[in-house]
């Protein structure tokens, strides 16, 4: 977490309290967090059933 901490810029007691159960991270958060991860998200149409 310590690494975490320092790869998003957020301080670890931030990201335990948003990453909790009853935490509430923000958009830019969590996207700090993925790419610290090496992960990337992305947003597409719906497909149509049918």
């Amino acid at each position: 977490m310590m690494q975490l901490a320092k790869d998003t810029g957020l301080t670890r007691e931030g990201l335990y309290k948003s990453l909790s159960e009853q935490g509430n991270p923000s958009l830019s958060a969590v996207m700090k967090v993925m790419h610290a991860l090496g992960l990337q998200m992305s947003i597409g149409p719906l497909s149509s059933a049918g």
